[in-house]
């Protein structure tokens, strides 16, 4: 399948949604690649005070996105939460701005991660509901590479507000508003959403009965999905160590933009390779691209160091978070993807909030090439966890086939 006849099929309510995500993202990572230099700089925050407010974000953002995603399969309706979510990221922005201390920081943290959480699962199970099955994982891959873009130009305005401002945090915080605003307006006007979950309503999602449908090969994913984020702390940590090799403060969101370009570019490839290339494999090189990424980062903070570091993230994140989408889609019923979607992101909440707090003591206590080191190992165990798995399946056929 060509590249071009790939996009013709992707329909137009994906590609919304993809700008959708652009323009939430824009607004988000003006604020996200600033606020661990805010919190030390300007609020006096500690680097364990970062990782906990980093954890505990993003793990509630992940928690509530299985409250969502239940809900969007019982009423059959995914666009309203979606639009619920993205409203309420966009309506917290201001908090930082006005923020006078860490626990204001921390509240809009949470709030604004919650409308995430909020918006998640039905939106990955409105891309799933809308793509065809041939092409999803591209219609994912076209999704996450749209979001990457706004997470990068997110960072690239905030450096040139940043030094047009003369570092003035707060007024880069108030700007952010407006993209937001926009991704709210677009999702109201451009997604449509299929007549079936607009008509249909199913029985309570977690029932037993339910949950029964969700198979062995789905919670393997889930596992694997909780063993990837441990592997990843916050990309907070990668702003952290990049001020540490000397970068100006206005320049270090520079960093974020480097990771979300190669995150970008790679997103959309890797997604059409994933609709014709073994899963396992895949995420085998994810990890090896994840190990690369923390080794450099250990060993140096030059900025050549930090520059090929940040492009090894990026390059991970672009060849496993699409493919990890793809795979919960793939083995969940249709009118229980929503659910599906939402416990995946709920073991990896979890996983997030004990690795990004578990970072911040590391750095704080042993520094940052010891916090890199580790994220290496974990990473390196959960390749071991890959092999064995595949090991283990070609074993059962093979014995199904003797």
């Amino acid at each position: 399948m060509s590249m071009n006849n790939s996009f013709n099929r992707i329909p137009v309510s994906i590609w919304a949604l993809g700008l959708v995500s652009m323009f939430m993202d824009i607004s988000s990572e003006m604020i996200h690649s600033l606020l661990p230099l805010f919190l030390v700089g300007t609020l006096g925050a500690s680097t364990f005070s970062v990782g906990l407010i980093e954890g505990l974000a993003e793990s509630t953002a992940l928690i509530v996105k299985v409250f969502s995603g239940v809900l969007s399969d019982y009423l059959g309706k995914r666009k309203a939460l979606a639009v619920l979510g993205y409203a309420l990221g966009a309506l917290t922005k201001p908090l930082f701005a006005i923020a006078p201390t860490t626990g204001v920081v921390l509240t809009a943290r949470i709030l604004d991660r919650a409308g995430k959480g909020v918006r998640g699962a039905p939106r990955d199970a409105l891309v799933a509901d809308i793509s065809p099955a041939g092409i999803r994982g591209a219609a994912f891959g076209l999704r996450q590479s749209l979001d990457t873009v706004g997470a990068l130009l997110g960072p690239l305005l905030a450096v040139s507000l940043m030094l047009l401002w003369a570092n003035d945090f707060r007024a880069v915080f108030w700007v952010a508003l407006v993209p937001g605003v926009v991704a709210v307006a677009l999702l109201v006007f451009g997604v449509h959403e299929p007549e079936r979950h607009v008509e249909e309503k199913h029985a309570n999602p977690i029932r037993r009965d339910n949950l029964r449908r969700l198979n062995s090969t789905y919670w393997w994913i889930v596992g694997i999905g909780a063993l990837f984020t441990l592997a990843r702390f916050s990309e907070a940590f990668l702003v952290l160590r990049a001020r540490q090799g000397g970068i100006p403060v206005a320049y270090v969101p520079l960093v974020m933009a480097g990771m979300n370009l190669v995150y970008s570019i790679s997103a959309y490839p890797f997604g059409r390779l994933s609709d014709r290339m073994k899963h396992g494999t895949l995420l085998s090189l994810g990890l090896i691209a994840l190990v690369a990424a923390d080794l450099v980062l250990a060993t140096s903070d030059h900025w050549l160091s930090i520059a090929i570091g940040v492009a090894f993230w990026g390059l991970h994140m672009g060849m496993t978070q699409g493919l990890l989408a793809t795979m919960v889609a793939d083995t969940s019923p249709p009118d229980l993807r929503g659910t599906a979607f939402g416990f995946f992101n709920l073991v990896s909440g979890i996983a997030m909030l004990i690795t990004s707090a578990a970072a911040g003591l590391l750095w704080n206590r042993f520094g940052a090439a010891f916090t890199f080191y580790t994220g290496a190992a974990f990473a390196a165990l959960a390749m071991v966890g890959l092999a064995l798995n595949s090991w283990r399946q070609k074993r059962i056929r093979g014995e199904f086939c003797s």
